[in-house]
């Protein structure tokens, strides 16, 4: 492998990484909770907040598009944690209609924009690839306070203080990585660490995150294939094979 490539890899890495950090943990308390679409929701509404901010002639990569990005994110957080204590039993499918309705809001506002296509992809699939280091240090600040918070204080988020601190960080990953991306790194890992013991499940999720992002990017640059898709196949293989493993040898994950 060249020196370009390495030089290009290691960047997308580094904001795999950053991502798998905190999808991780946020992701095995989503699976826990049974609201397994919540993060392609408001990973949704974060993107259609960018599109919006975009279409009215922002900078791409300006405060005020991220900040329509984080309000969107924030508003929708707002409305699924109200949603969720009015209609608990049917949260889960408000959660969908949230999605394809944000969802259809983003197409008819790119309907005539030449360079809509190409905006979508790149919000559904990402661009992990072209991430610079200069990208990533706002991202490892927020990461690491959202790591600090639900670790101390996560037993006393509730509802509210859960969803928020779920869009905060979805709105940024979501810019980094695209949408497929940031539900695979959140809802895969936890789904190959459900079988283990709790205590072991957390790096479990972080070993097959890793390894999903560390096959992928490598079989992408090698095959020429598209990066953030080469990743989520990898992550599902990483998945079956450890969930096959495990169901072969009952009691082994629990030990």
């Amino acid at each position: 492998m060249s020196a370009i490539e390495v030089g290009i890899l290691l960047p997308a890495l580094l904001a795999g990484v950053l991502v798998l950090t905190t999808h991780v943990p946020l992701g095995q308390q989503v699976l826990a909770r049974g609201i397994v679409f919540i993060d392609l929701a408001i990973a949704q509404v974060a993107g259609l907040g960018v599109t919006a901010a975009d279409a009215m002639g922002f900078e791409p990569q300006g405060w005020r598009v991220q900040a329509a990005a984080i309000v969107a994110a924030l508003l929708a957080a707002t409305l699924l944690t109200w949603s969720d204590r009015k209609w608990p039993h049917i949260q889960e499918a408000l959660i969908g209609v949230l999605f394809v309705l944000s969802a259809c809001i983003e197409l008819l506002i790119l309907a005539n924009n030449p360079h809509g296509g190409e905006h979508l992809k790149d919000m559904l699939v990402g661009q992990i690839l072209w991430v610079s280091p200069r990208q990533l240090w706002p991202i490892a600040v927020l990461s690491a306070v959202v790591l600090l918070v639900w670790f101390l204080y996560r037993e006393r988020l509730g509802h509210l203080g859960f969803y928020a601190l779920f869009a905060l960080i979805v709105t940024q990953s979501v810019q980094l990585v695209g949408i497929y991306l940031v539900f695979a790194s959140l809802i895969v890992p936890a789904l190959a660490a459900r079988l283990f013991a709790p205590a072991r499940r957390l790096w479990i999720g972080y070993g097959v995150g890793l390894g999903g992002y560390l096959i992928g990017l490598v079989a992408s640059s090698l095959l020429d294939l598209p990066t953030g898709a080469v990743i989520v196949v990898a992550l599902c293989a990483i998945f079956a094979g450890v969930t096959l493993s495990v169901e072969a040898a009952p009691g082994r994950a629990e030990r």
